[in-house]
C-alpha cells in the first residue's frame, strides 16, 4: 500500500468511526426524549381556578370608574388567592367570553342592566351548557335576574313583585350562619341603596336562602325580602345577590366583598 493509500484508508476508518459514535449519541438522545415527563408551557399551573366577572359596562364612572365588575374583581384579588380572575364585558370580543376562556371558567359572575336584549343567544346556549352539564358556577347580580342566562338557567319570569326607587338603605341579614356564603360576616350591615325590589321573586324554590334582610323606606317602613339565594342547576351551583343597584357603591363594601368571595368559592366545582 502506498503511503498516499494508507493516509486515505485511515481517514475513512477515522471517519466511519465518528460516523458511529454521532448515530449512538443521537439514539441515546432520541431514547431520552421519549423517556422524559413532557414540560407545561411557562405559566399553566395545574389545578389553577378561573373567575370571571363580567358586566354590560352601564354603570356611571362617578360611582365605579374602573366598572361594576372592576370593582368587585378587585375585592375578588384580594379574597381569592392562588385564583386567576378576569374582567369581562359585553363590549370585549366575542362579547367578553371566547370559548377558550368560557372553557376554563370554574365561576362566571354576571352582573347586567340596559343592554339584556343585546347578549348573544348562542353566548347564553354555551353558558347554560356549561353550567347545567359541566358544572360551572354561576353567579347572577342586581338586576341581572332578567339577564338571559340568568332566566335560561332559572326557566320561570324572574321577576319580582314590584321596583322601587325610594329606599335609603339596604340592610343584610345572616338567616344560615353556617352556610358557605355567611362565613365570616356579622350578624347584621347596612349600606346606601336606593332601588328596591319587593317580594314576591317568581323563580323556582331555592334550595338555600343563606341571606335576608330588609330595605328602610324614605317614609321610615322597612320592605322585608331574600337578598341571597342560592340554586343546584344540573351539575352547577347557583347564586342569586339582590343588591348591586349601579348609582350605589355596593360592591366596594367589604361585607360585600366578603359575600362575592364566598360565593366563588361555594359555587365552583369540585376539582
Amino acid at each position: 500500500m502506498s503511503h498516499m493509500q494508507r493516509r486515505n484508508f485511515l481517514g475513512l476508518s477515522a471517519a466511519a468511526a465518528g460516523g458511529l459514535a454521532l448515530g449512538k449519541r443521537l439514539e441515546g438522545a432520541v431514547a431520552g426524549a421519549r423517556a422524559a415527563p413532557a414540560r407545561k408551557a411557562p405559566g399553566a399551573a395545574a389545578g389553577k381556578r378561573t373567575v370571571v366577572v363580567w358586566a354590560e359596562g352601564t354603570a356611571p364612572p362617578n360611582v365605579y370608574p374602573k366598572e361594576i365588575n372592576g370593582a368587585i374583581a378587585e375585592g375578588l384579588k384580594t379574597a381569592l388567592a392562588g385564583w386567576d380572575v378576569v374582567v369581562a364585558g359585553i363590549s370585549d370580543p366575542d362579547q367578553g367570553l371566547p370559548d377558550g376562556l368560557l372553557a376554563k371558567t370554574d365561576v362566571l359572575m354576571w352582573w347586567g342592566h340596559k343592554k339584556h336584549k343585546d347578549v348573544s343567544d348562542a353566548l347564553v346556549e354555551k353558558i347554560v351548557k356549561r353550567v347545567k352539564d359541566e358544572g360551572m358556577g354561576f353567579i347572577a347580580l342586581h338586576s341581572s335576574h332578567f339577564a338571559k342566562p340568568n332566566k335560561a338557567l332559572m326557566g320561570t319570569a324572574c321577576s319580582w313583585g314590584a321596583y322601587k326607587g325610594d329606599s335609603t338603605t339596604c340592610t343584610i341579614r345572616v338567616k344560615d350562619a353556617k352556610h358557605p356564603i355567611a362565613e365570616g360576616l356579622p350578624a347584621e350591615f347596612t349600606f346606601e341603596h336606593s332601588e328596591r325590589y319587593t317580594e314576591p321573586y317568581a323563580v323556582p324554590e331555592p334550595k338555600a336562602v343563606p341571606l335576608e334582610g330588609f330595605h328602610t323606606v324614605r317614609d321610615g317602613s322597612k320592605d322585608p325580602a331574600r337578598m341571597g339565594l342560592c340554586w343546584e342547576i344540573g351539575k352547577g351551583k347557583f347564586f342569586y345577590f339582590m343588591p348591586g343597584h349601579e348609582t350605589n357603591p355596593v360592591f366596594v363594601d367589604g361585607n360585600v366583598r366578603r359575600i362575592m368571595g364566598n360565593a366563588v368559592k361555594w359555587a365552583a366545582p369540585a376539582k
